[in-house]
C-alpha cells in the first residue's frame, strides 16, 4: 500500500507540474499581469487592457510576439441547435504561433486570418457535426456567423487554456481601440529568450513610471504597472484572480510530497519490524549456514536479495493494485487519469528506482543485524534481539509521529473547510438560483424578473453583474475633495440588497426613484449614479458608515451615496474584505438571482424553464446554484482534506500493522516469564497490563513530539486564509487519544492471546 500510495501521487505530482510545459515556447512564453493602485490598496490581477501587447512589441525589442485573449459564455447555434459555450476564447492569429496547440485540419496561416474564422476542437466538431466534415460549416455566435476554418486537437489536461472554441479577437469592439486600464483581457509575449524575463520586466517597470506620469497623471503612491509571469510558473505559483482556470499550489505538492514519503517510511519501518520477528524462526539456519563457512557477506546479500525480491514482488503487485484504485483517485483529485498514466516511462523509471532503494534501505538493518550475530550465542541460548529493542521502539515511535501528524493535520483542514461553509459570509447565499444572461437579454430583464416573481415558491427576484462571492470589477472613485480610492464594484438592480438579504448598517435601499435618475438620455445629460459603499470603503474614505451618507463621490459621473452595507465576504477566504463600491445599473447585468423558498425546487425550476423557453427562445436554460459556485471556490482545499483524510487512515492502519508484528514478537520473547507470571497467580487483567504497558507510552511520547510539528504545518497553511479558526489545545489531546486507543486495541489482542494460553504447554515448549 505504500509504494500504491506513492504511485498514485507521483502521477498527480507529474500532471501538475508539468502544466504548460507542451508548448514548444514554454520557456520564453509570459503572462502579463496587472498592479495598480489608484488611491487605497494595491490590486494585483491576471488581466489587462488592449494596448499592452501591441506597445510592448513596439517599445521592447525582446518581445517577439503576443497574443491577447478572451474568454466568454456564448451561445451557439447550429442547425437550430442552441448550446451555452462555457469555453469560448476569442485570441489573435498568433495564438497557434505562440502555443503548440495541434491543428488536425487546417494550417496556422489561415486558421484565424480572417474576421468571419473560427477553429474548433475535435471533441466540439463530434458534438455539433457528428460524421460531417466541420471544415466550411457555419455556426452562429450570437448574432454573427462564423466559417470553421480549422479543427485543433483537445487541449491536454495541463494546460490552463481550455478552449473549445477559438474566434478573432478583431470582432470584439475592444480590439478596435488601444487602453491601458480597461483590464478584461489576459495578454502573453512571446521572446526572443528565455534570459530575458528578469531584465524585460525591469524595463517594463521603468517605462510605465514615464507612461504613469506623462500619460496617466497619476500623483501620489497611484500607479500602473505590469509584471511578467513565466507561463510554466502560473499555474502552480500564481495567485491572482481572473485566471482562465482555478490555479493549483506549489504548497500542496510539497504537502503531497511529504504524505507520499512518510507513508512510504512508515510501510518500510513495518518491513524492517516484521523482518527482525520473523528471523527469530531462522536461527537453525543462520547457524548451520555459520557452521558450513558462510562469511557475513554472503549472509548479507542473502538477506538483502531476499528485501529486493519482496520489494519486486510489492511493485509489481502495486502496479497492479493502482488499476483498481485509479477511479478511486481520480474522484479524489478531480483529474481523470486514464491507465496509460501508470505505464508512463517517467512514472515506470521512478518505480523501479523507488522499489531497489526501498529495498536496500528497509532490507539493510535486518541483514546486519542477521549476518553479525554470533555462532556461539546462536548455539548456546538460540536466537533473539534483545538488544535492539531500542531500535524498533524508535521505529514504532516515529511511525505515529507521522501518523498522529496527518490526524491533527487532517482535523485542522477539516475544520477550516467546515468554517468556510457555515461563516456568516453577509448575505443568505442558499436557496438562490443563479440563471446567466447576455447583452441581447438585458432590455428583457425587468420583463422577466416580474414574470418570474408570480411563478409559486419565488419569493424574490434581482439582477447583477455578476455573483456577490467573486467580484471581479475594479474600479475607482473619487471624492470632492479629491481624494481617490481603488475598489471593486458590483453593478445592480434595485432588488439584489433585499434578494441575497445583505445588511444596511446606515441609509435606505435603493429604489424606483434612483432608477430613474441613472438616465442614459440626451447624451447623460441627467445622468446621476446613486452608490452605496461597505464599511471598508467608508472607513477607507475617513468616514463612520453614519457620516458617509449623503456625501457625494463620482465614478466617471457623479451620485451620492444612500447606504454602507456590512462588510459581507465578495471573494474567497484567502482575501481579506476590502473597500467595494455598489451602484445601481441595469445595463451591466450578467446573471439574474431567483430567491426561492426550498420547498417546490423540484416544481419551481420547471416552471422558470418554461417561461425562458417562451421569452428566450435564443439562449438554452441554464441555470446553477449560488452555494454550488461558492463551494467551488474552496475546490483544492476540499481535495487536499479528501486526500489527507484517506492517507492519514493509511498510516495509522499501517502504523498499527507495525505495532501488532512487534508487539506479537515481544509475545513469543517472553512466553516463558508469561507462564512463570500466571504460574504464581497472575490474572489476565495483569498480564494484558504488563504488555500494553511496554508499548502504549511509546504513542503518549510520539504525541509529545508530532504535536508542536503539527501545530507549526497548520499554522503555516492557515496563514493562506485571511479568515481561518485557531487551533484549539483539545485537537492534540484528540489526536494523541485516538492513536491510544487504536494502539490499545492492537497491542491487546496479542496480549490477550498470551494471557489465555496454557502456562504449562508455555514452560514446556521452553
Amino acid at each position: 500500500m505504500g509504494i500504491v500510495s506513492c504511485l498514485m501521487i507521483g502521477i498527480y505530482i507529474k500532471h501538475e507540474l508539468s502544466y504548460d510545459r507542451f508548448n514548444q515556447n514554454a520557456e520564453r512564453t509570459v503572462r502579463v499581469t496587472m498592479d495598480y493602485n489608484f488611491g487605497g490598496e494595491t490590486q494585483k490581477i491576471a488581466v489587462t487592457g488592449t494596448k499592452i501587447g501591441p506597445q510592448f512589441k513596439r517599445e521592447f525589442p525582446q518581445v517577439v510576439d503576443f497574443v491577447r485573449t478572451y474568454k466568454r459564455t456564448r451561445v451557439v447555434s447550429y442547425n437550430n441547435q442552441l448550446f451555452d459555450e462555457q469555453n469560448f476564447f476569442y485570441a489573435e492569429p498568433s495564438f497557434f504561433k505562440i502555443f503548440s496547440f495541434k491543428l488536425v485540419r487546417g494550417d496556422v496561416a489561415n486558421a484565424l486570418s480572417t474576421d468571419d474564422k473560427i477553429v474548433i476542437t475535435e471533441s466540439t466538431a463530434k458534438k455539433y457535426f457528428e460524421q460531417e466534415d466541420p471544415i466550411g460549416k457555419v455556426l452562429k455566435v450570437g448574432d454573427k456567423n462564423f466559417m470553421v476554418s480549422a479543427i485543433a486537437a483537445d487541449p491536454p489536461s495541463n494546460s490552463q487554456v481550455q478552449f473549445d472554441f477559438i474566434a478573432p479577437f478583431n470582432v470584439l469592439d475592444a480590439a478596435k481601440t488601444e487602453d491601458w486600464t480597461s483590464a478584461n483581457y489576459i495578454t502573453y509575449l512571446l521572446l526572443r529568450n528565455k534570459e530575458d524575463i528578469q531584465p524585460l520586466a525591469k524595463q517594463i517597470t521603468d517605462y510605465m513610471k514615464g507612461v504613469d506620469k506623462n500619460e496617466l497623471k497619476t500623483t501620489g503612491s497611484q500607479h500602473l504597472t505590469f509584471h511578467l509571469e513565466p507561463l510554466t510558473s502560473v499555474h502552480l505559483y500564481s495567485n491572482l484572480p481572473d485566471s482562465f482556470e482555478p490555479n493549483g499550489s506549489i504548497t500542496y505538492i510539497y504537502i503531497l510530497i511529504v504524505v507520499a514519503v512518510l507513508i512510504l517510511v512508515i510501510a518500510g519501518v513495518n518491513y524492517v519490524n516484521l523482518s527482525i520477528a520473523q528471523s527469530a524462526g531462522r536461527g537453525a539456519e543462520i547457524g548451520i549456514r555459520k557452521v558450513l563457512g558462510a562469511a557475513k557477506q554472503q549472509l548479507f546479500k542473502q538477506f538483502i536479495g531476499e528485501s529486493l525480491l519482496v520489494t519486486a514482488i510489492a511493485a509489481l503487485l502495486s502496479v497492479a493494485l493502482s488499476f483498481v484504485m485509479l477511479p478511486f483517485f481520480n474522484s479524489l483529485s478531480g483529474i481523470q487519469f486514464q491507465f496509460g498514466a501508470l505505464f508512463d516511462p517517467v512514472v515506470l523509471l521512478c518505480l523501479v528506482t523507488l522499489a531497489i532503494i526501498i529495498g536496500f534501505l528497509a532490507g539493510a538493518y535486518p541483514a546486519l543485524l542477521l549476518s553479525n550475530v554470533k555462532l556461539a550465542k546462536i548455539l548456546k541460548s538460540g536466537f533473539s534481539f534483545t538488544s535492539g529493542q531500542n531500535v524498533r521502539r524508535s521505529l514504532i515511535i516515529f511511525q505515529f509521529i507521522i501518523s498522529i501528524f496527518l490526524i491533527i493535520s487532517t482535523v485542522v483542514i477539516l475544520q477550516q473547510l467546515s468554517y468556510i461553509r457555515n461563516k456568516d459570509v453577509g448575505y443568505n447565499k442558499s436557496n438562490v438560483v443563479v440563471l446567466p444572461v447576455d447583452y441581447k437579454m438585458v432590455p428583457q430583464v425587468d420583463a422577466f424578473k416580474k414574470l418570474v416573481n408570480g411563478i409559486p415558491g419565488v419569493e424574490s427576484v434581482a439582477a447583477a453583474n455578476n455573483e456577490p462571492d467573486d467580484v471581479k470589477w475594479g474600479d475607482a472613485i473619487q471624492t470632492k475633495d479629491g481624494k481617490s480610492l481603488t475598489v471593486n464594484a458590483l453593478p445592480m438592480d434595485e432588488d439584489f440588497i433585499k434578494t441575497m438579504q445583505l445588511k444596511i448598517v446606515a441609509g435606505s435601499d435603493f429604489n424606483h426613484t434612483d432608477v430613474l435618475q441613472v438616465d442614459t438620455t440626451h447624451q447623460y445629460k441627467n445622468f446621476r449614479y446613486t452608490f452605496m459603499l461597505n464599511e471598508s470603503a467608508a472607513k477607507a474614505l475617513g468616514w463612520t458608515p453614519e457620516q458617509a451618507i449623503g456625501k457625494e463621490i463620482s465614478k466617471n459621473y457623479p451620485g451620492r451615496i444612500k447606504a454602507v452595507v456590512k462588510d459581507f465576504n465578495f471573494k474567497s477566504f484567502h482575501d481579506p474584505i476590502g473597500p467595494l463600491l455598489i451602484f445601481l445599473d441595469h445595463d451591466q447585468t450578467g446573471d439574474i438571482f431567483v430567491r426561492i423558498n426550498g420547498n417546490n425546487t423540484a416544481s419551481v425550476i420547471p416552471a422558470i424553464e418554461k417561461l425562458w423557453k417562451d421569452r428566450v427562445p435564443y439562449r438554452p436554460f441554464e441555470y446553477k446554484f449560488l452555494d454550488e459556485d461558492y463551494d467551488a471556490l474552496y475546490r483544492t482545499e476540499q481535495r487536499t482534506a479528501g486526500v489527507f483524510t484517506t492517507f492519514s487512515l493509511l498510516a495509522i492502519v499501517l502504523a498499527c500493522l507495525g505495532l501488532f508484528a512487534v508487539t506479537a514478537f515481544a509475545v513469543m520473547q517472553r512466553t516463558k516469564e508469561i507462564g512463570i507470571r500466571k504460574v504464581l497467580g497472575a490474572t489476565i487483567a495483569n498480564i494484558i497490563l504488563l504488555i500494553s504497558k511496554d508499548f502504549l507510552w511509546l504513542v503518549i511520547v510520539a504525541t509529545a513530539i508530532a504535536s508542536p510539528i503539527a501545530w507549526f504545518t497548520s499554522h503555516k497553511w492557515l496563514e493562506d486564509f485571511a479568515y481561518r479558526i485557531a487551533i484549539h489545545w483539545w485537537i492534540f489531546i484528540a489526536a494523541g487519544a485516538a492513536s491510544l486507543i487504536v494502539a490499545g486495541v492492537t497491542v491487546s489482542v496479542q496480549a490477550l492471546k498470551a494471557a489465555l494460553a496454557n502456562p504449562v504447554k508455555s514452560l514446556r515448549s521452553e
